[in-house]
């Protein structure tokens, strides 16, 4: 289990960095992508918050899984 909260952690953290980037790109072009909900709007620190959090948790699972295959 910890492997596939590996992978998919890293690879949804690859694809927040791509699109703070690219929402990023945009806005220094002048187009705003800010998607207003109840709360903030969504914009590109969005983005990299969320890969932030997907790349410590990447770190924490494999340190995790790694701790716990240490042999006593």
């Amino acid at each position: 289990m910890e492997k596939h909260i590996i992978r998919w952690s890293y690879w949804l953290g690859i694809l927040s960095v791509v699109l703070a980037f690219i929402t990023r790109a945009l806005n220094v072009f002048g187009v705003t992508l800010a998607i207003q909900g109840r709360g903030n709007p969504i914009a590109y620190h969005t983005f990299l918050y969320a890969a932030f959090l997907f790349f410590a948790a990447t770190i924490a699972t494999s340190s995790y899984a790694s701790f716990k295959s240490q042999k006593p």
